[in-house]
């Protein structure tokens, strides 16, 4: 069940100028927590903004004896909210609800995992990966960003074993183009007989691409939805989205209910 808490911030590791993890002391809803689900956060206690926003979970954060301490999110400074999260200093106080929505499905050995993710799309990807690895799933970690200094978090992803593909819209970092594109290769080189399971999380040109090239070689995708939600939890109908039944009929659930994992094959694009 979700639980709502008033996290302190443990630290504040900025990645870039606009760019963060922030860790929060949220041992209640990070125990619960599966690859996937969000949180709703307010940063401060006045009305600007009035709702929460809603953050993936980056990682769950343990003590040295394992034990969950709470959990931490990955974000772009881009408005309010997250301007007042990256100007957080240890010992401040944040609003958190959670965990919330529907979690990735876990794939299992001989399957490898193939993670897709652009900019800070990354964020449902540690949880995940941290997961799968412990089930002994190979994982691959397609990561895709304007240029060298959106890609974040690279040795995480290789201490867990992630082989590591990106990509750059500038060249300065391997494939000179979009993430999408070495992803294609990888799927068009890959035997049929070889299982794979496709995560995806970022903008939705990115996803809707990654659904699409998926069916295309048969293979499942699991798609994060980043909607903005002003309740994240099924009473304001803010973050719907279209997807298709197995009969073919067409109609709109919320995100943050039905999601925001969701079958590449089930959502309705245009």
């Amino acid at each position: 069940m979700p639980v709502d808490v008033l996290a302190e911030v443990l630290a504040n590791t900025r990645l870039s100028s606009d760019c963060q993890i922030l860790a929060l002391a949220a041992p209640e809803i990070a125990a619960q927590t599966r690859p996937g689900q969000f949180v709703m956060v307010k940063a401060a206690s006045g009305t600007d903004p009035l709702l929460r926003r809603p953050f993936s979970v980056f990682e769950i954060l343990r003590d040295r004896t394992g034990t969950v301490i709470g959990l931490s999110l990955l974000s772009r400074r881009v408005g309010v909210t997250t301007g007042q999260l990256f100007d957080m200093e240890p010992g401040a106080r944040v609003a958190c609800l959670g965990p919330l929505g529907r979690a990735f499905t876990l794939a299992d050995p001989p399957a490898e995992a193939w993670m897709v993710a652009g900019g800070v799309g990354l964020a449902p990807f540690a949880t995940l990966a941290e997961t799968l690895a412990a089930r002994g799933v190979p994982l691959t970690l397609f990561l895709g960003g304007r240029c060298a200094a959106d890609l974040f978090c690279l040795d995480l992803f290789e201490r867990l074993g992630a082989r590591l593909s990106l990509a750059t819209e500038d060249g300065s970092v391997g494939h000179h183009g979009i993430v999408t594109e070495p992803l294609t290769r990888a799927l068009a080189a890959r035997p049929a007989s070889q299982p794979v399971s496709i995560y995806a999380c970022g903008p939705e040109p990115m996803l809707a691409a990654v659904g699409r090239i998926a069916a295309e070689h048969g293979r499942p995708a699991e798609l994060a939805m980043e909607r903005i939600m002003g309740c994240g939890v099924g009473g304001c109908y803010s973050c719907v989205v279209r997807v298709r039944d197995a009969i073919g009929r067409t109609r709109f659930v919320r995100s943050c209910l039905e999601g925001p994992v969701f079958k590449g094959e089930d959502i309705v694009w245009d």
